[in-house]
């Protein structure tokens, strides 16, 4: 008998907690445009050549390799999430600390500048020494040509344009 009044009772807690559903959601929040389709190959490259000097050159494979290291913190597609470090979909020409429901340090916030190639070529050297006091636990990319492909790897996958930067 205690068996059944046991089942019984869990049997009733998991659909009571069942027909809540998810309520995460505002009930005034609009629905998201979708995100726009992914590029092909052939685009990849077409925005690559329009890059403005050195990142022209860049070579995406190797801009895909290097940022592998970043991908444990960031992620970099529309709309995506906000992971121990921002979304990085839209960065280049955004005020630096800004990105919404992010939880970005002191220094980032008052930092009073917007991303571009050359504040992130510096930032992706030394994340300590170019903005001291940021909660980037990332130690840098010393090498000049790996910081030039994950650039341009990231304007070619993060909807850069020129008026963007």
């Amino acid at each position: 008998m205690r068996t059944i009044l046991a089942l019984s009772a869990v049997l009733t807690a998991s659909l009571t907690l069942a027909a809540c559903g998810d309520n995460s959601a505002p009930a005034d929040a609009t629905p998201k445009a979708p995100p726009p389709p992914a590029l092909t190959e052939a685009e990849k490259v077409a925005v690559l050549a329009a890059l403005p000097a050195p990142y022209n050159a860049g070579d995406l494979e190797n801009g895909r390799r290097a940022f592998a290291r970043c991908r444990s913190c960031h992620t970099i597609t529309p709309g995506g999430p906000n992971m121990a470090g921002p979304n990085l979909y839209g960065v280049f020409g955004r005020q630096a600390g800004a990105l919404d429901k992010y939880s970005y340090s002191h220094a980032l916030r008052t930092a009073g500048f917007t991303w571009d190639a050359e504040k992130l070529d510096h930032w992706l050297e030394n994340p300590k020494t170019f903005l001291p006091g940021n909660k980037m636990t990332f130690a840098g990319l010393r090498d000049a040509t790996d910081r030039r492909d994950v650039i341009a790897f990231l304007k070619v996958e993060t909807g850069y344009t020129q008026q963007g930067e």
